[in-house]
């Protein structure tokens, strides 16, 4: 059994595991964020943030252990757990029951979400929602800061003035948003046209479920996955500095999906494109 898979991407760390239709629980370390919760691994328990895209077992099924691991934590602040607001009702009904069955506090700050909802993540970072597009409810995470950055006209004036401007009121600033991370996952390709920012985010993961002809683009389509296939046709679209793949098929083998990327990106996109398989033996 292989271990945790962990990719570096830019100044940021991808660690978790992600297997279509069996888990997907993604740590950012640096964000300190947790993406989806597909199996409660118990080094991601301590997380203060939680991002669930969709209500799917294999998205969700590990969130009751997660949260019962933390309890073993003794930490004083509840999690934040993000998620679709059509599902927040029923999930939080569900944590309620168990925790009776159980008989210990699963509770939550449940924080519902839908397409254009902005929160306040930690400290100058912030996230935005976006419709992805699946059978089910669900969402993406675009992480991203803005910072105040001057306007061209006044990049000529001393720094006093500067300060004697802004005191007075004087509009010297443009927000500029920096886009660090965005998730897109279980998905139909059509959120790069629904969502085009993800793709100017410095990293962006995504889903390809599928690599080859074992499942043709119309099945893949149909359970609103994407394909390599429909990959390679928008392959220079893609802006960021580093692509993310995960979320593949059990048909698979890791070192497949490693060799069969490399063979059929483009070179420039590959170069970007970290793998999130392991290098060798099973999936975990």
């Amino acid at each position: 059994m292989s271990a945790i898979t962990e990719v570096k991407a830019g100044n940021y760390t991808v660690r978790g595991i992600s297997v279509a239709g069996v888990y997907t629980c993604l740590q950012i370390p640096e964000l300190n964020v947790v993406l989806d919760a597909g199996l409660p691994l118990r080094a991601f328990a301590g997380g203060d943030n939680f991002f669930l895209s969709h209500g799917h077992a294999d998205h969700l099924g590990g969130l009751v252990g997660m949260l019962g691991i933390r309890g073993m934590m003794n930490k004083a602040q509840l999690p934040r757990l993000f998620m679709p607001r059509a599902i927040e009702g029923d999930l939080t009904q569900a944590l309620a029951h168990i925790t009776k069955i159980q008989r210990y506090d699963l509770s939550v700050q449940g924080v519902g979400v839908e397409a254009g909802d902005e929160h306040v993540v930690n400290g100058s970072l912030l996230v935005r929602v976006f419709d992805t597009h699946h059978p089910v409810p669900s969402v993406g995470y675009q992480f991203f800061r803005r910072a105040k950055k001057l306007k061209p006209q006044f990049l000529h004036l001393e720094g006093a003035e500067i300060g004697r401007r802004r005191k007075a009121g004087e509009d010297l600033f443009d927000d500029e948003e920096q886009l660090e991370v965005a998730y897109a996952t279980d998905t139909l390709l059509r959120v790069i046209d629904t969502c085009p920012s993800i793709l100017r985010s410095k990293v962006l993961i995504m889903e390809c479920s599928f690599l080859d002809e074992r499942k043709d683009l119309a099945a893949s389509r149909a359970g609103c996955h994407i394909h390599l296939d429909e990959l390679l046709e928008r392959a220079d679209a893609f802006e960021n500095e580093h692509l993310v793949l995960m979320h593949f098929s059990q048909i698979y083998k890791p070192a497949e999906t490693h060799a069969i990327l490399e063979k059929r990106l483009p070179k420039q996109l590959w170069e970007r494109t970290r793998v999130f398989a392991p290098t060798r033996g099973g999936w975990f």
